[in-house]
């Protein structure tokens, strides 16, 4: 697969109906194993999974649902209207399982993410409470990500985190990529292989954000103009965000690949912004545990 500006936007279907508004495949990706949808529904819909030969990370973006899964039932899961107003509740389920999502708010609406496993994981509910906040990068480069499914989750492949970043500030950032399996003499891992999908919600109408996705040899260079659902694929290399002054950008991403890490190497071009971050932007968290009093 050629990945181009065109290719690595997916463009969101939404029409403000139930179901599915947003969908990657591993084969439209033209990768190994990440698959990606986002649905909604209203007040009394279900909807029904079987995991068969996958791991699945369901993410609630908004409202709330009670969930029956063949090993058991979790009742009111969810609080947040949307993804700005509070913390995640996920549901990792390993392969050979079945679950159903009911909504019980007036619209519900989540994210799941799924990838071929040879290996069995216990069940997991993931509360507000079990996200961790990181304040990541300075000045205008500060950013915040709540981790879902971080590394050292009890599971085989996903990663899956959310990041919000404030009204014109850059993200992801100095470029990194991890798109090579590294390890030192000792074995410590430098740097995964991994896919990876941003999924992106916009806190009001109109706004937007610019992702370029390139490479060292530029055999891969993109910028895409992600909107409200949009996704956008990076297959490999680097791949910064902006989000456009006035908005807050939110993207959840999605992860898979070689390990359950999210060891990067940053573009030695860029990396000595670092040195001049001598702050974080005062407007983080966006979000934070005490929205779920």
């Amino acid at each position: 697969m050629k990945y181009t500006s065109e290719t690595m936007l997916v463009k969101s279907k939404d029409r403000g109906e139930s179901g599915i508004f947003a969908e990657v495949s591993a084969g439209q990706a033209g990768w190994d194993y990440l698959n990606m949808a986002a649905m909604r529904l209203r007040r009394g819909e279900s909807f029904a999974v079987e995991t068969r030969a996958h791991e699945n990370a369901t993410v609630i973006l908004g409202g709330v649902c009670d969930i029956s899964a063949s090993d058991g039932d979790f009742v009111n899961v969810g609080r947040r209207p949307d993804v700005f107003s509070g913390m995640p509740y996920a549901l990792y389920m390993s392969r050979n399982k079945q679950f159903e999502i009911t909504a019980t708010s007036d619209t519900l609406e989540f994210a799941s993410c799924w990838v071929p496993t040879d290996q069995d994981f216990p069940t997991q509910l993931v509360r507000p409470a079990d996200s961790e906040i990181e304040l990541r990068g300075g000045g205008n480069a500060s950013r915040q990500i709540n981790g879902i499914l971080p590394p050292g989750f009890n599971c085989h492949r996903i990663v899956a985190v959310e990041v919000y970043t404030p009204p014109g500030n850059w993200s992801s950032y100095p470029p990194h990529k991890h798109d090579v399996h590294k390890e030192d003499d000792e074995g410590v891992l430098l740097e995964a292989d991994l896919e990876e999908i941003y999924f992106y919600k916009i806190d009001h109408p109109g706004g937007y954000a610019y992702q370029r996705v390139y490479n060292d040899d530029r055999s891969i260079d993109g910028l895409m103009l992600a909107g409200n659902h949009d996704s956008v694929l990076v297959p490999e290399g680097y791949h910064p965000v902006v989000s456009a002054h006035g908005y807050t950008t939110y993207y959840l991403n999605f992860l898979a690949g070689s390990a359950q890490s999210l060891a990067n190497s940053d573009d030695p071009a860029y990396a000595w912004v670092k040195g001049t971050w001598t702050f974080v932007d005062p407007r983080l968290p966006i979000v934070h545990h005490g929205m779920e009093g």
